[in-house]
């Protein structure tokens, strides 16, 4: 999917709902009520967090404890008493503080049990993953694995939602057809082929690639605004999402 950017006019609707207030919503108010909010942050982390875990040198049993460990502190209220307003990136803001409890973690020397019996993200979801997806990232760095595994994520959550889109709309078979049309990827046909299977002219599909291409920007943008704290953050940070995937 083409990233381009373009900056959207008007005000914008997403930072009524960014991680942010997620966070803040359930420290100053009633936290079920943010919970089921909470409950999805901390999945949408679950990820970078792990892999994070992983590339510093746990064994994966330990990284998937230090894991449920560190992203259930988002849902009790006491640890939540002691976050301040915070500016600018959640992901900078949520990496540093997971360098700060595995520096205390190590001091404690897993004297107290982990995780409290909260489970986040069911733990079976991870294990398709685990097997070799380290062993690709070898040569990155700690910071850069997390970073790559956000990205990644950004990109397949967009991407997913793209995809129920277009089937909600009774459009399944349009979205197979032009997903494999996306910059980078590989078609077994062009636009005339695409048409000729789905009875379109061949402005017709391309006109559809366009629509498609503007809709996956438009769901970009809204899940980068949800993680920055202004919109003017918007376009560096999908900049950079972009880079991270192209290194």
């Amino acid at each position: 999917m083409s990233l381009a950017l373009k900056s959207s006019s008007g005000p914008a609707p997403w930072f009524t709902t960014t991680h942010w207030s997620i966070v803040l919503l359930a420290r100053d108010g009633d936290t079920s009520i943010a919970f089921g909010a909470l409950e999805r942050l901390c999945r949408d982390y679950w990820r970078p967090v792990h892999a994070y875990v992983r590339r510093d040198g746990y064994s994966p049993a330990d990284a998937q404890d230090l894991t449920q460990e560190f992203l259930s502190r988002f849902v009790h209220k006491e640890w939540l008493n002691h976050l301040k307003d915070q500016r600018g990136k959640f992901r900078s803001f949520l990496l540093t503080f997971l360098k700060h409890f595995l520096s205390d973690e190590r001091d404690r020397a897993g004297a107290l049990k982990r995780g409290g019996g909260a489970t986040v993200i069911p733990l079976d979801e991870l294990e398709a993953e685990e097997q070799g997806a380290l062993g690709v990232l070898e040569a990155l760095t700690a910071d850069q694995v997390f970073e790559r595994r956000w990205a990644q994520d950004v990109i397949d959550r967009t991407t997913a939602q793209l995809r129920r889109e277009y089937i909600e709309n009774g459009k399944a078979d349009l979205y197979a057809e032009l997903k494999d049309l996306q910059p980078g990827e590989h078609t077994s046909g062009g636009y005339a082929e695409i048409g000729a299977r789905l009875r379109l002219t061949e402005s017709a599909v391309k006109s559809a690639m366009h629509r498609m291409r503007q809709r996956h920007r438009a769901l970009l943008r809204a899940e980068i605004a949800r993680t920055v704290s202004s919109e003017a953050e918007i376009d560096a940070e999908i900049r950079y999402l972009i880079s991270v995937l192209g290194s």
